[in-house]
């Protein structure tokens, strides 16, 4: 069998690959594909060399399954194309989230909805949803949501390769600061490393302004009354794996200086009253979701490379029955974007075998 993967020298592309051969022998082949730009290069996989190209509708056509994720504007230019060629579409961007003929799907939430895909394309949701709504879902089963208020804290890996390297760079630029102050060097050459270190976002940036050593609270471009699309992308998202259309949800998302693993705290007023043990028995109990019962609660550091969504912290609210409060990491290139995305591939090929979606 062999897959597409649009955006293959991308960081959630390349995990992509590797899940792909770690998951699924019966990938035998792969058709990498990326700007033109990388056209030409080569990638590594399964111990042999494979040629990148640039999209167009003659790569999709001996494709089983088509993994996306170069940004909205590729999924929206090339999506219907390679389903049309036959290709199931599991798209990483936000370009068909809410499209009502597209499922939006986390397996261990609403896997049930992956057969139901009328245009051949299925949605990966935003990363900090995914993690997010693992918990929630056994809540949800077991005693019901009644409002969900997000504050993300999101890595910089979150804003792709670009992400990574401006806050590698600054890091750098900081470390390079610091050992010239050490060094007891002159006013000039201070100055100089001062001015390396802008206190604006490097042009190269995606971020608006230095990510290192700083927390900004804004992440995505700017939406009506004040919001982001990443908060409003939360609140639209949730409402519609957990398929309940009022939930009121709100978000804060917030971009720190972590190179990978996004960390969300989570408040929920859940239907009926639970206390923070019945609440951590139930949470423990939900595929995917691995508790964390250290006082400090569970890591992004350590979430870095791992698969599970980790959740601790799990608090009853002191003033407001019905209320809790936990903390959820989990690395957002794998759970996050690659690893759900290739779950549902896997569940895809399970449906094939046997008919249903498991």
């Amino acid at each position: 069998m062999r897959v597409a993967v649009l955006g293959a020298t991308g960081a959630v592309g390349r995990v992509m690959l590797d899940l792909l051969a770690e998951r699924l022998p019966e990938v035998e082949a792969v058709t990498p594909l990326a700007s033109p730009a990388s056209a030409g290069t080569t990638l590594r996989w399964r111990d042999r060399d494979w040629t990148v190209h640039a999209p167009e509708a003659a790569r999709f056509g001996d494709c089983a399954i088509a993994l996306f994720s170069a940004g909205s504007a590729v999924s929206r230019a090339w999506a219907e194309t390679a389903a049309a060629a036959g290709a199931v579409v599991v798209d990483n961007s936000s370009a068909w989230r809410m499209d009502p003929g597209v499922p939006l799907v986390v397996p261990e939430v609403n896997g049930a909805r992956i057969g139901e895909r009328p245009r051949g394309i299925i949605a990966n949701p935003n990363c900090s949803t995914i993690q997010a709504v693992l918990p929630l879902k056994a809540l949800r089963d077991a005693a019901g949501l009644a409002r969900v208020v997000y504050a993300t804290y999101q890595s910089a890996s979150g804003a792709g390769e670009q992400g990574a390297r401006a806050l590698a760079t600054e890091l750098k630029e900081d470390t390079a600061r610091a050992d010239v102050a050490r060094a007891g060097a002159s006013r000039a050459d201070v100055s100089r490393a001062d001015a390396a270190r802008a206190d604006g976002a490097r042009a190269d940036s995606p971020f608006p302004a230095r990510l290192a050593g700083n927390v900004i609270p804004f992440v995505g471009a700017p939406a009506e009354g004040g919001w982001t699309e990443e908060e409003d992308k939360m609140r639209a998202e949730t409402r519609k794996i957990l398929e309940m259309p009022a939930l009121p949800v709100a978000a804060t998302c917030a971009r720190v200086p972590v190179a990978v693993g996004h960390s969300v705290a989570v408040t929920v007023q859940t239907g009926r009253p639970l206390t923070a043990t019945e609440a951590a028995a139930i949470i423990g109990a939900q595929p995917g979701v691995e508790l964390d019962s250290r006082p400090f609660g569970p890591l992004a550091l350590e979430a870095a490379g791992t698969d599970a969504v980790r959740v601790g912290r799990i608090r009853a609210d002191r003033d407001l029955p019905g209320t809790l409060h936990f903390w959820v990491v989990g690395d957002n290139l794998r759970k996050g974007a690659a690893l759900n995305a290739v779950q549902i591939v896997e569940r895809v090929l399970a449906e094939a075998t046997t008919g249903v979606a498991s």
